[in-house]
């Protein structure tokens, strides 16, 4: 951390200067995936150095903010800040930091995940939590598997089409069991029904789904399975609301693509041992590049005696130099979308978990210019709702329980109930 606190110097001293001589204690409630809140603690003398302010860090395992955060915000037990993940389930909590941050700088860099935070129906303007780092959905494929087949991989800027025609022709060589297995879940299929041109929502941010290009990737997605690109194991195994993990299929060697997401980069890297494989780059079509992303955040609550020294806190850590080190020690994909542009140094990483992390961090960031409609469905309120509906009604057409024309109808007629409750 030496070369944290060296090469943010002028960065210390301004912050100095710009929080109050006041110092209080900030009582941050942390849980942590694997190092996120023991970096965080590395962080914190020289945040106290810059703003006088301390901190008093609390890791707790994640069924604590899962069962028991709410709880204490309801009484006099709320910590002042904490790392969350139900964003836009706790909005009501939040205290608002634009007034304690250049709300330019945070747009500038956080922009498109700060409407995650906000309570719906117009609030637009607020700044609510520092998102420590995104999950991307993406593809990974079997490197091996390709070079058995003699077939070449698409290169950047591929689209979905390509990637099939290939995939197919690497299933005929080889004669594994399918081409591409996706998770069974609508957060892994929206990513390629972005790609072809499905928006989602309307302007005014209302969920419309079947458009023409949510049609036309549902017609296409049945037919990957019509033509044996898809295995059975897969989406027309399942019924329902009913998640299918597709990793072991791609672990096993059968398939040669398989479409989840950056949350997977180290299990891969410590349980694939047969195989070369590599993250690439989100297919694109004529709606972009599609990914869906998440992830996890710090906030502060309205209940804090010290919002200044909470909002400063947020603000130490989201400043681009802590976001990178954060990234890079934790092995994370930053949200800073400059730094997702820059690159950030893995240098600690291996190889292969280096590089499928910056094809992640970028994929985040062509998703942000050009299927910004992906960020909208994050912070949808409601999303479960179409998490739930799209893939029992999709794989209804699949296996031909219901025509495809029915089963988008049903989806449509479906979301539109739900919501409306």
């Amino acid at each position: 951390m030496k070369q944290l606190f060296t090469s943010t110097g002028l960065l210390i001293v301004l912050m100095a200067g710009a929080y109050s001589a006041s110092a209080d204690e900030v009582n941050f409630l942390c849980y942590q995936d694997a190092t996120e809140c023991d970096v965080i603690a590395e962080m914190l003398p020289a945040f106290t150095e810059a703003t006088g302010h301390t901190v008093k860090l609390q890791t707790v395992g994640y069924d604590v903010i899962r069962d028991q955060l709410e709880n204490q915000l309801q009484t006099d037990a709320a910590p002042d800040v904490a790392r969350v993940t139900n964003l836009g389930g706790l909005n009501q909590y939040y205290l608002d930091l634009t007034p304690y941050v250049d709300a330019d700088t945070w747009n500038a860099s956080y922009g498109a995940t700060l409407p995650w935070f906000r309570a719906p129906g117009g609030d637009d303007q607020g700044i609510y939590g520092w998102m420590t780092q995104l999950t991307v959905t993406g593809p990974y494929v079997n490197v091996s598997l390709f070079e058995d087949a003699g077939v070449d991989m698409p290169g950047d800027g591929a689209t979905w089409d390509d990637w099939a025609t290939a995939l197919l022709e690497v299933k005929d060589n080889t004669g594994i069991t399918a081409g591409l297995a996706m998770d069974r879940t609508a957060h892994r299929w929206a990513g390629p029904a972005f790609s072809y041109g499905a928006k989602f929502f309307d302007d005014a941010g209302n969920p419309i789904l079947v458009d023409d290009g949510f049609r036309n990737f549902a017609e296409v997605f049945v037919g990957w399975h019509e033509s044996g690109l898809m295995p059975a194991e897969g989406w027309p195994a399942g019924e329902g609301t009913q998640y299918r993990n597709a990793a072991p299929l791609f672990q096993s060697g059968e398939v040669a693509m398989h479409m989840s997401g950056s949350w997977m980069i180290n299990s891969y890297a410590d349980n694939i041992t047969d195989f070369d494989w590599k993250a690439v780059p989100a297919p694109c079509g004529d709606g972009g590049c599609g990914a869906m992303p998440g992830g996890a955040a710090v906030v502060a609550f309205k209940s804090t005696k010290s919002p200044e020294a909470a909002a400063a806190l947020i603000d130490f850590l989201a400043a681009a130099e802590n976001a990178a080190t954060f990234a890079a020690q934790t092995k994370n994909i930053t949200a800073h979308q400059a730094l997702q542009e820059s690159g950030i140094d893995y240098a600690d990483a291996s190889p292969a978990v280096a590089a499928a992390l910056s094809v992640f961090a970028a994929n985040a960031g062509t998703a942000a210019r050009t299927t910004s409609q992906a960020y909208t469905f994050q912070g949808y309120a409601k999303n479960f709702v179409i998490y739930g509906v799209v893939p029992d009604y999709i794989t209804k057409a699949i296996t031909g329980e219901m025509s495809l024309d029915d089963a988008l109808a049903a989806i449509d007629a479906d979301v539109a109930a739900k919501i409306a409750e």
